[in-house]
């Protein structure tokens, strides 16, 4: 049976319990709304829906209910390989069922049929102007340019679909992207950085190895480590920057292509995406500053430095972890078996060791432990990708993955426009000082 065919087996099951959910429970309320909420960003307000992942305080995310390293053990891989197949992580986030391994390769057999890039988006990259242009602006209008070949969009202005199909249109719009996005971002790196063009694909790869194959990078381990990265970062709940302008975007029945666009527009912001370059730009000013891997006091005096001196050490605190965030140690794990001697990785365990009883001492963060992007860095930097405003670009390759089943299974089950109400200062003032 194929991913879609599965679908097809699970969607009319999820549709009815999405309407049951309003028709017999609208009127129940499951949450409090304060000032500070509504003045503050919308922080934790319940108020968006999504099977595909879960931010859990104590274990970090869940894929459908399994955390991380649940993920990693029980998803398939081939013979010989350290990080399972990201095809068969893709059928674990739209089903929720762990795929066999030929379930995992028939994924991947899909992307292969699709992942010819139209020269047309090759073109629009080439033509989007000087050399200084940022790679996520490269990126974004690669996605945006293959708009034109949606699915989704042609046979909405047909009016060739009901509104039970739209799902299907919008899986068959995330296939192909998802296929094509490895090809658009090594493009891109191996045209700004290279002045080249990427190897072919190779038919025999998967699809995480290809992309580390196209970007002309030979080493066997960077393989495994962009299958790994593309797995840690591809969801993170419905309520993050990035995922949430996608599935707004989508939510007005533009395509997959256009929500991605827009979602990707969101990760460029240094307060979402760009923080895994800051991350490593802070590691390498401490280097820098000690002449190499410094001691765990000289990180010490050096991070109450940075605090006193009114600036955040990246890579620590999250708005909702309480421990280490799973995805760091996935990545520790990695560098510990593959490069425990790089100064950077030292530099960044010293950092690990040294900076959450610092931010603890001084009040700075409900959560004093590192999360994704205070390791994802170095990695990239010890592999040879030393072009730190690229890192968020790969961060958009994975990100997709998620982005473009939570928007499939929108369609599914046939959520709305999104539409929340505003209120003027005014209002705001008036209503708390009413429920004082």
């Amino acid at each position: 049976m194929t991913l879609k065919e599965k679908l097809a087996q699970k969607v009319p099951a999820a549709r009815e319990r999405y309407r049951a959910l309003s028709k017999q429970y609208g009127d129940k309320v499951i949450d409090k709304v304060t000032v500070a909420q509504v003045a503050g960003g919308m922080r934790s307000i319940k108020s968006l829906l999504t099977d595909i992942s879960y931010l859990d305080p104590n274990e970090g995310i869940r894929f459908r209910g399994y955390t991380i390293p649940e993920t990693l053990e029980k998803l398939p891989r081939r013979a010989g390989a350290e990080i399972p197949l990201v095809g068969g992580f893709y059928h674990l986030l739209f089903t929720g069922d762990v795929p066999t391994l030929a379930e995992a390769e028939a994924v991947e057999a899909d992307w292969r049929g699709r992942w010819t890039v139209p020269q047309y988006v090759y073109d629009v990259i080439e033509g989007a102007g000087p050399k200084d242009t940022h790679p996520m602006t490269l990126f974004t209008l690669g996605v945006l340019a293959m708009q034109r070949e949606s699915i989704f969009a042609r046979r909405y202005a047909e009016k060739t679909m009901k509104r039970e199909d739209y799902w299907e249109a919008m899986y068959e719009d995330s296939m192909t992207m998802v296929a094509r996005l490895p090809a658009i971002a090594a493009y891109v790196y191996r045209r700004k950085y290279h002045g080249d063009t990427p190897n072919a694909p190779d038919p025999n790869l998967d699809w995480g190895s290809n992309f580390a194959h196209m970007m002309k990078n030979p080493n066997p381990e960077y393989r495994e480590l962009m299958k790994l990265y593309f797995i840690l970062h591809s969801d993170h709940e419905s309520g993050n920057a990035s995922a949430h302008t996608a599935h707004l975007v989508a939510s007005t029945l533009s395509d997959v292509f256009y929500a991605w666009a827009g979602g990707l527009c969101a990760l460029a912001g240094p307060l979402h995406g760009l923080a895994n370059q800051e991350c490593l730009d802070w590691v390498m000013k401490v280097m820098k500053h000690f002449n190499g891997v410094p001691t765990k006091d000289q990180i010490e005096k050096f991070a109450w430095d940075t605090l006193n001196s009114g600036n955040v050490i990246p890579g620590y605190g999250h708005a909702v972890l309480r421990k280490t965030d799973p995805r760091y140690t996935c990545q520790r794990e990695f560098a510990l078996k593959h490069c425990p001697d790089d100064p950077i990785f030292k530099t960044v365990s010293v950092v690990f060791e040294a900076v959450p009883p610092v931010l603890q001492a001084a009040g700075k963060a409900k959560n004093p432990w590192p999360n994704v992007d205070a390791h994802s860095g170095q990695l990239q930097y010890h592999y040879g990708v030393k072009e730190w405003d690229f890192y968020t670009v790969l961060f958009g390759i994975g990100r997709a993955l998620g982005i473009s089943a939570n928007v499939t299974w929108d369609r599914a089950v046939g959520q709305p426009i999104e539409r929340p109400k505003s209120i003027t200062t005014d209002m705001l003032e008036n209503l708390a000082k009413a429920a004082q």
